[in-house]
């Protein structure tokens, strides 16, 4: 109890020395005794050098030079703190000025004014540009801006503008309440509506070209264009954007969950350095991911894509979800990369999908995946598992070179026409040589390994249809 109570009292008389003049004491610690010290051990320095016996006036003369030493250090500690004081009030009053700008441009966003929200978007733009430690702030409030409800040019809205309206003053009787019913103003038309949306558009699409415009490196990744703003985080869940192009960006996590994509959505070379997350997104047209790099996890679960999805040679070094996505236009895969985990369980795919030269080096899940029309896995390679457990394929189902390194599960696979696997090849496990808990596209089986398989020894077998199993037998039994 004594010990916290003395804490306590040499804390309030810190406050108390702070507060009203105790920067005395600090001056003490930080110039006197320094300097002090340095002094008297010059005197000492320079006094050896002096023979016992000399006189006095070199005595004195060597004094003299030893607390000139020590001004000229007192001089120098005075300056550095002097410097140090105007950096910090200047320091001080730049951050003070930044804040009433930051303010002052958030205020604008919230104009009625069209001219006015563009201004204060170019002065956040401004304030990032002009201070890097303010970047991430700036971009979080152009996300929260996109992220306010918004609706489209000729969509069907309520009939009352958006916004936060002054409440009517409080009526005294009846006649009070008769004026205020004939002054409310009156429900904005669907004309108006419709030009509040286009000039809103207007401020979005400028948000947008804000934040495109640095996050795109440039050419040279080495060297980055100076607008360029490294490290971002983009949250843009649930918000509504227009013709999004991020085509060559760098990104470190990025959320777009439940996100709707007007227009195409422009992604191709982009980068992302965190995960990258697109659950329930709704793209209304093309969805470009060519050469997409997804460095962290990227979820696409139960996203839908209704134009093209295109994620060509695109490269997935996390684990990449598409489970019960929606493709109603054709999906591209061609020579993507699946490091991880790549989840297609319950994924729809309305139109034609090619996965042709894609690799899958961990677990790649197609459970109860649903191929409408042509599936292409033409040359791809599988070095994990490849479950189809439970899907269905209504058109043609192409396996023609692939490659299965592990297990591969077609198990209650259903499909309407019999799948083509011609030159396709799967790796004999050591451990399964029978290929047990495998099977095989409709129509296909593997051949029996003519050597036994070992650690150091590699043994590949072909598919090949079941008529040609069936008839060697016989043949064989014939015999």
């Amino acid at each position: 109890m004594k010990s916290k109570r003395m804490n306590a009292l040499k804390t309030a008389l810190a406050r108390r020395l702070r507060d009203r003049g105790g920067t005395w004491w600090w001056a003490i610690v930080v110039i006197v005794v320094p300097v002090a010290f340095i002094a008297t051990a010059a005197v000492i320095t320079l006094l050896r050098y002096v023979e016992p016996g000399g006189n006095a006036k070199d005595k004195i003369e060597v004094i003299k030079v030893g607390l000139s030493v020590g001004a000229g250090t007192g001089g120098v500690v005075a300056l550095v703190l002097a410097g140090r004081r105007q950096w910090s009030t200047e320091h001080d009053a730049t951050e003070r000025r930044l804040t009433e700008l930051y303010v002052k441009a958030v205020d604008q966003l919230g104009s009625d004014k069209v001219a006015v929200r563009h201004g204060g978007l170019y002065a956040l733009e401004r304030v990032a540009q002009d201070n890097p430690d303010h970047r991430q702030a700036v971009v979080d409030v152009l996300c929260a801006y996109l992220r306010t409800p918004f609706q489209l040019p000729g969509t069907p809205r309520p009939r009352n503008r958006p916004g936060i309206h002054r409440p009517l003053a409080p009526s005294r009787g009846a006649s009070r309440k008769c004026a205020a019913s004939e002054e409310r103003p009156k429900s904005p038309t669907v004309a108006e509506l419709d030009d509040d949306a286009r000039q809103e558009r207007e401020v979005r699409l400028t948000a947008q070209r804000i934040l495109a415009t640095h996050l795109k490196p440039g050419i040279d990744p080495k060297h980055p264009a100076k607008t360029f703003w490294k490290n971002i985080n983009l949250d843009l869940t649930s918000a509504t954007l227009i013709d999004l192009d991020l085509m060559g960006s760098r990104i470190n996590k990025a959320s777009f969950v439940n996100t709707t994509f007007t227009g195409v959505a422009w992604f191709d070379g982009a980068t992302f350095t965190g995960d990258a997350r697109f659950d329930g997104a709704t793209f209304t047209s093309d969805a470009r991911f060519n050469k997409a790099t997804f460095t962290g996890d990227a979820w696409f679960d139960w996203a839908t894509f209704t134009g093209v999805a295109g994620f060509d040679w695109a490269t997935f070094t996390g684990d990449a979800g598409f489970n019960w996505a929606t493709f109603t236009g054709n999906a591209w895969f061609f020579e993507a990369t699946f490091t991880g985990v790549a989840g297609f369980d319950g994924a729809t795919f309305t139109g034609d999908v090619w996965f042709d030269g894609a690799t899958f080096t961990g677990v790649a899940w197609f459970d109860g995946a649903t191929f409408t029309g042509n599936a292409g896995f033409f040359e791809a390679t599988f070095t994990g598992n490849a479950r189809f457990d439970g899907a269905t394929f209504t058109s043609d189902a192409r396996f023609e070179k692939a490659t299965f390194t592990s297990d591969t599960l077609f198990g209650e696979a259903t499909f309407d026409t019999a799948a083509c696997a011609d030159k396709a090849r799967v790796r004999v496990a050591p451990v399964k040589p029978d290929f047990k808990h495998s099977s095989w596209p409709l129509g296909w089986t593997a051949e029996m390994p003519d050597a036994v398989p070992s650690d150091s020894v590699q043994v590949w077998v072909r598919l090949v249809p079941v008529p040609v199993i069936l008839s060697s037998l016989d043949e064989a039994g014939a015999v």
